[in-house]
């Protein structure tokens, strides 16, 4: 996953750079989009070799992280529990999973609770039976799993609400559909990633608050010991199949727990959002009122606006041909092959084709609804021109 980041970062940068750039006419099928998967691949290439030495070491260093946090009783559980949250838009999560949920460091602590290992021992049920809770206590089976059901049932859907409720009211049906959806999938199945991702990258330091609440709450069910486990995720359904499983305690009080947290959640969420105007989902900037019509008024007439005609000849052509087409009136789907345009308009009668034989070497009426447009081997600069015009 981290590493189908990286690669969709650099091809973005490059395509950024590089989609637009003109080669000579004897290289010019290779020009625009066309170069940039070939200098993706050249330099991923580069970057593949120096991680072949680089990774190891990342990923030694994040077990190495693990592995130093066994004997902090909850409140290693809580600051693995933060890293989990925040390793996930990397996908680096996983190297601190296997140390605590599978047998990477000897823990094994999902197959331990399913398998009926270990549990409360003598020193721990003492401590419990006078009410008191041990934040630096020995490990105890299901510890690492317990405090993620909290979150994922009632933390994250009640966040989701939030952001639901700070949508701006023209969005607010799209964006309920949306987090509606992502917060049964969590609450059920423990499928966050829905949620995560509709705001992880949008507003961050959102993000970061989720991961603290986690850590908070995995390290408040470490220390009293309330545990159930999960063999997906800590969503109901594991929840609920744990019940009957000897090391599960008192897992009820999760439930408590999460309300706790649903609460929190929701006033945090929703306090963050409006004070620093992040922008989850539905609260993001859109085209002013005027400017949209403008742009309509002018692409409905056929008109080309003035400001897209740049000193790029290619857009200027475009710009020519867009109206000549019929503008956004007519045109209904721009594709092109290597020379020529392939266009799908509502009524080739509204094409003025004379005129646009006098810009291009040819022009070719296909029927009714389609018409092909001979531009030359640089026909890619002029059809992300004319799709720049027919978004606008």
């Amino acid at each position: 996953m981290f590493f189908g980041i990286m690669v969709g970062c650099v091809s973005g940068a490059l395509y950024n750079r590089f989609s637009k750039t003109k080669l000579p006419d004897f290289l010019a099928f290779f020009s625009g989009r066309r170069c940039v998967p070939i200098l993706t691949a050249a330099l991923m290439s580069v970057i593949s070799l120096v991680l072949l030495f680089v990774w190891p070491l990342v990923y030694n260093g994040l077990v190495a992280f693990g592995e130093s946090l066994m004997g902090m009783g909850a409140v290693g559980a809580g600051i693995y529990a933060f890293f989990n949250r925040l390793l996930i838009p990397t996908g680096l999560h996983h190297a601190l999973n296997n140390v605590f949920w599978f047998n990477l460091a000897g823990i094994d602590d999902i197959t331990k609770f399913w398998n009926g290992v270990g549990g409360l021992n003598g020193t721990t049920k003492a401590v419990l039976a006078t009410g008191g809770f041990q934040p630096w206590g020995e490990y105890v089976t299901g510890m690492y799993q317990a405090g993620f059901f909290p979150i994922m049932m009632f933390g994250l859907p009640a966040g989701a609400f939030a952001i639901y409720r700070c949508a701006k009211p023209e969005n607010r049906r799209t964006v309920g559909s949306l987090m509606l959806a992502g917060g049964l999938a969590a609450f059920l199945t423990g499928v966050t990633e829905p949620l995560e991702f509709s705001f992880m990258f949008a507003a961050f330091p959102l993000y970061v608050v989720h991961a603290l609440l986690t850590a908070l709450s995995v390290f408040i069910a470490a220390s009293f010991q309330w545990i159930a486990g999960f063999n997906f995720s800590a969503g109901f359904i594991d929840w609920f199949l744990s019940l009957r499983v000897p090391q599960a305690h008192m897992p009820w009080m999760l439930i408590v727990q999460g309300l706790v947290f649903a609460v929190i959640y929701y006033f945090v969420f929703t306090f963050m959002i409006k004070k620093f105007d992040l922008k989850t989902p539905g609260r993001g900037d859109g085209v002013d009122d005027e400017g949209a019509a403008a742009v309509a008024g002018i692409l409905d007439t056929g008109a080309a606006p003035a400001a897209a005609v740049s000193r790029d000849k290619y857009a200027a052509l475009a710009a020519k041909l867009y109206a000549l087409l019929g503008g956004k009136a007519n045109i209904v789907d721009i594709e092109n092959c290597v020379t020529r345009l392939r266009l799908g308009v509502k009524d080739t009668a509204k094409v003025d084709v004379d005129a646009i034989r006098k810009l291009v070497p040819g022009v070719k009426v296909i029927d009714d609804r389609n018409v092909q447009v001979v531009v030359g081997t640089q026909v890619q600069a002029v059809a992300d021109a004319m799709e720049e015009l027919h978004k606008a």
